[in-house]
C-alpha cells in the first residue's frame, strides 16, 4: 500500500481522538470510523494498525521524539517499525520532519531504560520487579508488544476441525491446528474472517486458545447445571454448551445488558439449546442465590486489569493504575465468595483472569481457600492431561504470549468437598 499525505491526515486525526484514552481504543476507534464512512476497508485497515501500533510502542516513541504529538508519533511508528525508509518518507515530510527522523532512526532500543524497552509504565514495573528479574520482565514486555494471533473455535455441534480446515484452505485462507486447544485454529495474518460463511453459520467463533483452554478445565458434562459469572458477549458460555452437547443448562450471568445482547446474534448461530443469558445487577443478585447449592460447574472470569490481553489492548497501561487494580482486587474477591456458594458438594469452580499479577490470581485464591476449609484446590496440569491436553504449568494455570503464544491467563480449579469428614488435614 503506497502511504499518500491523505493517510497521514487520517491517522493522525484518528490519534488526536483516541490518545486522551478516555474510554477504550477499540471503542474509540469504532465511533471515529463511524464518523468517516467515506474511509474504504483499506484506509481503516492502515488507520487501525498504525494506532494500535503507536499505542504498543508509545513508551519508546514519546522517549526518541521528544514529543507526543500524534503526527509525530505515527512519523517515527513509520520509520522505526514499520520499516519506511527515509526516501518513502520525504515526500510526505518537512524538511525539518526529514532531519528529525533522521536522527530517531540512529536510537537502538538498548539505549533506553527498561521500562521504556518493556514498554511498561513505571508503577508497573514496580510490581513486576517484586516477583521477576528484570530480563522476564523484559521479555515479557517484548511478547506484548507483537500484535495477537487470530484464533478461531470450532463449534463441535456444527463441524469438526478438520473439516474446517479443509474448507479455510479451500478458499485461500492458511491455517493451522492451535498446539493445546483440540477444536482451535490459529490462522495466518488477519482474513475478514466474520463474513466468511463458517463464522456466518456458527460453525467457528474467534476466541484465544487460552480463553479455550478454561472450558477444557471446567469440563461440564452432559446434563449439568453450569454458571459463567461473568459472561460478557459468551464466547467462554458458546464453549461450553457445545462441551455439553446441548444438553443441561448453562447460565451467563453478566451485569452489562450491552454484552449480554452482543451475545444474541452468537447464541442464535450457534445451535445451542440450553444456554440462558440474565443480566444480574451485582454478584448478590437474587438470581444468584436462588441458585445456591445447585451448580456443577462455576466459571468465574473476573473482572481484572486485562494486562495479559496488552498485545490487542496496549491502552490498558495507561487505564489502569495501583489504585484501579485495588477496587479490582475487592471485586474479584466479592464474585469469587459469591461463586463458591453455587456449587453443589462435588462441585467444580475455576477462577480466571487476563492478568499476571499474583496479586489478582494466585495471592486472591491463595487468602480465599484459607477461609473456606471445604474448597480444596485441583492440579491444573492434571485436569487437562484428563483431556489429553499436554500442557503442564503446574498447579495453577499461566499462560503466557512468549512461551504460549495465547494472551496471559490465569488460573486456578477448586472443589467442594462431598462431606465435612472429607475435608483434608491441614
Amino acid at each position: 500500500m503506497r502511504i499518500t499525505p491523505a493517510h497521514l491526515d487520517m491517522v493522525t486525526a484518528a490519534l488526536r481522538a483516541v490518545l486522551p484514552l478516555d474510554h477504550p481504543a477499540d471503542s474509540i476507534l469504532r465511533h471515529f470510523f463511524r464518523e468517516n464512512p467515506a474511509f474504504g476497508a483499506n484506509d481503516r485497515a492502515f488507520i487501525a494498525e498504525s494506532v494500535f501500533g503507536i499505542l504498543r510502542h508509545r513508551f519508546f516513541l514519546e522517549s526518541v521524539s521528544g514529543t507526543s504529538t500524534p503526527r509525530s508519533l505515527l512519523l517515527a511508528y513509520l520509520a522505526r517499525f514499520q520499516g519506511m525508509n527515509l526516501r518513502e518518507l520525504l515526500p510526505l515530510v518537512s524538511e525539518v520532519e526529514a532531519k528529525w527522523l533522521t536522527g530517531i532512526k540512529a536510537v537502538t532500543p538498548e539505549s533506553q531504560s527498561p521500562a521504556i524497552q518493556a514498554e511498561f509504565p513505571e508503577w508497573l514495573m514496580e510490581k513486576l520487579r517484586g516477583f521477576m528479574p528484570d530480563n522476564e520482565i523484559l521479555d515479557l514486555g517484548r511478547s506484548l508488544q507483537r500484535p495477537a494471533s487470530l484464533d478461531l473455535r470450532v463449534n463441535t455441534l456444527l463441524a469438526n476441525r478438520d473439516e474446517v480446515l479443509a474448507l479455510l484452505n479451500k478458499d485461500g485462507i492458511e491455517g493451522n491446528a492451535t498446539p493445546y486447544s483440540l477444536i482451535g485454529i490459529r490462522l495466518t495474518g488477519k482474513p475478514a474472517i466474520n463474513r466468511h460463511e463458517l463464522f456466518l453459520t456458527g460453525k467457528v467463533e474467534v476466541q484465544d486458545e487460552g480463553s479455550q483452554l478454561l472450558g477444557y478445565l471446567l469440563a461440564p458434562k452432559r446434563g449439568d447445571m453450569v454458571v459463567d459469572f461473568c459472561a460478557g458477549a459468551g464466547g467462554k458460555t458458546l464453549m461450553l454448551g457445545a462441551l455439553m452437547r446441548s444438553q443441561g443448562r448453562i447460565y451467563a450471568f453478566d451485569i452489562s445488558e450491552k454484552r449480554l445482547n452482543n451475545l444474541k446474534p452468537r447464541l442464535k448461530r450457534s445451535g445451542l439449546s440450553n444456554l440462558y443469558p440474565q443480566r444480574i445487577a451485582n454478584e448478590n443478585d437474587i438470581k444468584v442465590k436462588r441458585l445456591t447449592g445447585k451448580i456443577d460447574r462455576v466459571l468465574v472470569d473476573a473482572p481484572c486489569s486485562g494486562l495479559g490481553t496488552l498485545r490487542r489492548n496496549p491502552d490498558l497501561k495507561w487505564r489502569q493504575s495501583p489504585q484501579s487494580i485495588e477496587e479490582l482486587k475487592r471485586k474479584q474477591v466479592a464474585i469469587l465468595s459469591s461463586a463458591a456458594n453455587l456449587l453443589k458438594p462435588g462441585g467444580r469452580l475455576i477462577y480466571a483472569t487476563c492478568s499476571f499479577l499474583p496479586e489478582e490470581n494466585q495471592e486472591i485464591v491463595e487468602r480465599f481457600l484459607a477461609g473456606h476449609p471445604r474448597l480444596i484446590l485441583l492440579n491444573c496440569a492434571e485436569l487437562l492431561a484428563q483431556q489429553k491436553i499436554p500442557l503442564d504449568t503446574g498447579v495453577y494455570l499461566r499462560l503466557s504470549p512468549g512461551l504460549h503464544g495465547t494472551d496471559g491467563f490465569f488460573a486456578a480449579a477448586m472443589a467442594l468437598v462431598k462431606q465435612e469428614d472429607d475435608i483434608p488435614n491441614p
